[in-house]
């Protein structure tokens, strides 16, 4: 990699600015000063420094997102707010993406990341990875439901779904709704609105609390990411 690249991608501003930079800071590869932008360096095997401070880099980059709502999970839109825009700006030329996506409404648990293998491994259907999400519901969920989603059941479109975990938090009576929590294995479009909707009743609030070994923790408020934990990228098979 050329190291005006590395300097730009982990954050020391833009190819203008790195040159500036190499021109007038102590940067040294391997304990030899560079100047030049074009010059070739590994950065998982050499030494970089920028005045005596050592730069890490990791060309994969897995974070974990707390999405808000009104934000759509897409790497860029004309009109309206993208999970990338709330990164900071040196993450945008790290092609990170969101894996799967969450409707603009809906809140929690999104991984984002470079590793489209890893991406791939998590949404393969064949994989069946589980993800939970708490929601209230307009109506009453009853243990026929429970019974129906364990079972598999036929959405819009005469598009069957494969049995998912439904489990009743809490019932309100006088106002007719629910809270739920339910777990499935796909992520087809919508599915757990058009879940609902088959039953007759609507989804009016929807969060993802996990997605595989991945669980949304009460530290990463709204809006806020933070690199996965080590414990986090073993659970995913990623070192």
């Amino acid at each position: 990699m050329r190291l005006d690249k590395l300097l730009s991608e982990v954050g020391y501003g833009s190819r203008k600015e790195v040159k500036q930079l190499l021109k007038k800071s102590h940067i040294t590869v391997d304990g030899v000063r560079q100047r030049d932008g074009k010059y070739q360096v590994k950065p998982d095997e050499q030494v970089i420094c920028v005045e005596g401070e050592q730069l890490f880099y990791e060309a994969d980059v897995y974070l974990l997102l707390h999405k808000p709502m009104g934000v759509i999970s897409a790497t860029e839109d004309p009109r309206h707010c993208t999970v990338l825009d709330l990164l900071p700006a040196d993450y945008q030329k790290r092609g990170i993406f969101p894996v799967g996506r969450l409707d603009k409404d809906t809140t929690g648990l999104l991984l984002l990341t470079n590793n489209g293998d890893l991406a791939h491994a998590l949404l393969s259907p064949k994989k069946k990875v589980p993800k939970t999400y708490w929601a209230k519901i307009a109506g009453v969920v009853t243990e026929a439901d429970v019974t129906l989603f364990k079972q598999g059941m036929t959405i819009s479109g005469n598009e069957p779904v494969a049995p998912a975990h439904l489990v009743i938090e809490k019932v309100d009576e006088q106002e007719q709704t629910s809270e739920i929590r339910l777990t499935i294995t796909e992520g087809k479009f919508h599915q757990v609105k058009r879940m609902f909707e088959a039953v007759d009743k609507k989804v009016l609030l929807l969060h993802r609390e996990t997605m595989g070994p991945l669980k949304l923790t009460e530290d990463l408020t709204v809006g806020t990411f933070r690199d996965l934990t080590t414990v986090e990228k073993q659970a995913l098979g990623i070192i």
